[in-house]
C-alpha cells in the first residue's frame, strides 16, 4: 500500500474543530499547501495532529500580515512603519459622504460636462499657501521625478553635494535625477557649499537649481549651505528655475519648539519658482506629493504624459481636501499629527496616570523625550512621559506587541511613551495590558 494514502483527507482537516475560527478559503488553501509539502518530504508516519499544528501556524502567520490597527506607544508621532500621519475620525466622517457614494469626481455639475478631479482641492491649496498654482501626485518622490523630467529633461541641474540625500527605501536624489533624463552638476563639498560654487557651475546647459532639505538627518559643526533666498535670486538673474525639494514641510500652528530653523512652506514659496513636499508627514494627511509654485512651470508638469501614471485616486483627494479645509478654517484639532505634536506635557502625564492607575502591573512614571519621525526634524525632540515596566525588556516588548501595542526600549527598560498615544485609545490600552500574562 502506498504510505501517502494514509494522509488524512483535506476535507477532514478543513472541518476540524481546532480550525473553526478561520475563514474556509484560507483553511482550504493552507491545508493543501501543508499536505503537499509533507508528502513531498515524507519520511515516515504522519498524524493528523501534526498536520493541523502546521496548518494553524501558516494560518496565524497569514492573518498577522493583514492590515490592522496598533497602539503607537513609541513616542514617534509620524512613524513610517506604523502608517505615518493618523487621520482624525471627525475628518474621516467629513469624507465618508463622497467616498461611499458616486461623486462629481470628474464631472462639472454646473455645465454637465467632464470636469477635473483636482479643481476643488487645488483651489484650496492656492488659497492656503498663497501661490499661483498647485498639483498633486502620489508621493513626493514622484513629485521630484515629475518636476525634473518636465522642466529639465536633457539639460543640467545644479545641486550641492551636501544635499544629495538618500531617504528610506533607497530613494537617492542623484539616481532620481539620472532616471528623469537630467544631467547632474554637483557643487561644493559634503559639509560646505557657497554661492560662488553655484555661480562658477553655470553654463549654457544649466536650466534648474535644486535645493533639497535635509529633513531626515542633520549636519553639525563646520558646515554651511546657501539659502533658498540667495539661490532664488541667482536663478532669476540667470533665467534659471529654482526648485526646493522640501521633503517634509510644515504649514501652520506647529509647536514653537520645532519651528526654529525649520522652513515653513508659505515663506519658502516667496523665494523659489516651485517646491514640493509630502502630504503625510508634517502636513498631517494621507500619502501624496504636493507641488506648489508659479503657474508657467506647474502647467508644464500638467502637460507631461507621466502625470497620468502618478495621479491620485478619489480617496486621497477626499482626505487631502478635508485636511486643507481644516487648515483654512483653523480647525487644527482635526489634524491628529498637529494635535499630538502640540500636546502639553501636563495632558500627556494625565494620560499616563490614567493607564497606570487602571492596570494590574507595576510601572514607574518617568519623563522622557519623543521624536517627530517620518524623516522630519531629526535634530529636534519633545518632552514626554513614559510608563516604565520591570522585567526583561525584549520579552516585554514581544508580549506587548502580541497585543498590538508597540512600545520601545529605553535604557534597557521597556516603556510606553504617551505623546504618541491618542486619548481615545486609553481604555483599549488598559484592557489589552490587563489581558497580558507577565
Amino acid at each position: 500500500m502506498n504510505p501517502l494514502r494514509a494522509f488524512p483527507q483535506i476535507q477532514n482537516l478543513i472541518t476540524d474543530e481546532s480550525l473553526k475560527k478561520y475563514p474556509f478559503y484560507l483553511k482550504a488553501y493552507f491545508s493543501k499547501i501543508v499536505v503537499a509539502d509533507f508528502k513531498k518530504n515524507f519520511q515516515g508516519h504522519i498524524d493528523k495532529k501534526t498536520l493541523l499544528m502546521h496548518i494553524k501556524k501558516e494560518l496565524e502567520n497569514f492573518m498577522h500580515k493583514d492590515l490592522q490597527s496598533v497602539i503607537n506607544a513609541t513616542g514617534v508621532i509620524i512613524h513610517t512603519n506604523l502608517g505615518r500621519s493618523v487621520i482624525d475620525e471627525n475628518l474621516y466622517e467629513s469624507c465618508k459622504k463622497s467616498i461611499c457614494s458616486y461623486s462629481n469626481l470628474e464631472f462639472n455639475l454646473q455645465n454637465g460636462k467632464r470636469g477635473s478631479r483636482y479643481t476643488s482641492l487645488l483651489d484650496k491649496l492656492k488659497i492656503l499657501f498663497e501661490c499661483e498654482d498647485a498639483l498633486i501626485v502620489n508621493n513626493n518622490a514622484a513629485a521630484v521625478f515629475l518636476v525634473l523630467n518636465s522642466l529639465a529633461f536633457n539639460k543640467e541641474v545644479i545641486s550641492s553635494r551636501g544635499e544629495l540625500v538618500e531617504i528610506g527605501g533607497g530613494f537617492r536624489i542623484p539616481e532620481v535625477i539620472k532616471a528623469a533624463g537630467v544631467r547632474l552638476c554637483e557643487v561644493g563639498t559634503s559639509n560646505k557649499t557657497h554661492l560662488r560654487d553655484y555661480e562658477n557651475a553655470l553654463n549654457e546647459n544649466s536650466i534648474l537649481i535644486l535645493k533639497t532639505h535635509r529633513s531626515n538627518f542633520s549636519i553639525q559643526g563646520f558646515h554651511s549651505e546657501v539659502s533658498i533666498e540667495n539661490l532664488g535670486i541667482l536663478a532669476q538673474k540667470n533665467r534659471l528655475i529654482s526648485y526646493y525639494d522640501l521633503g517634509s514641510g510644515w504649514c501652520e500652528n506647529l509647536n514653537k519648539k520645532l519651528t526654529k530653523n525649520e522652513p515653513q512652506v508659505k515663506k519658502i514659496l516667496k523665494h523659489c519658482d516651485i517646491l514640493s513636499f509630502s502630504a503625510d508627514k508634517l502636513f498631517g494627511s494621507v500619502q501624496a506629493g504636493i507641488i506648489l509654485g508659479k503657474k508657467q512651470f506647474i502647467e508644464k508638469l500638467r502637460q507631461n504624459q507621466l502625470l497620468r501614471m502618478l495621479r491620485v485616486d478619489k480617496l486621497t483627494l477626499a482626505f487631502l481636501n478635508e485636511t486643507t479645509r481644516a487648515y483654512l478654517e483653523k480647525n487644527y484639532d482635526k489634524i491628529t499629527t498637529l494635535r499630538l505634536l502640540n500636546d502639553k506635557l501636563s495632558h500627556i502625564e494625565d494620560k499616563a496616570l490614567k493607564v497606570q492607575k487602571n492596570i494590574k502591573f507595576k510601572s514607574l512614571l518617568k519623563t522622557s523625550k519623543s521624536l517627530v519621525g517620518g524623516g522630519s526634524m531629526p535634530d529636534k525632540n519633545l518632552e514626554s512621559v513614559v510608563l516604565c515596566f520591570e522585567g526583561n525588556a525584549l520579552i516585554l516588548q514581544e508580549k506587548f506587541r502580541e497585543k498590538n501595542i508597540i512600545g520601545r526600549i529605553e535604557k534597557d527598560s521597556f516603556v510606553l511613551d504617551f505623546r504618541s498615544i491618542r486619548e481615545n485609545e486609553l481604555d483599549t490600552l488598559i484592557l489589552k495590558i490587563n489581558e497580558l500574562d507577565l
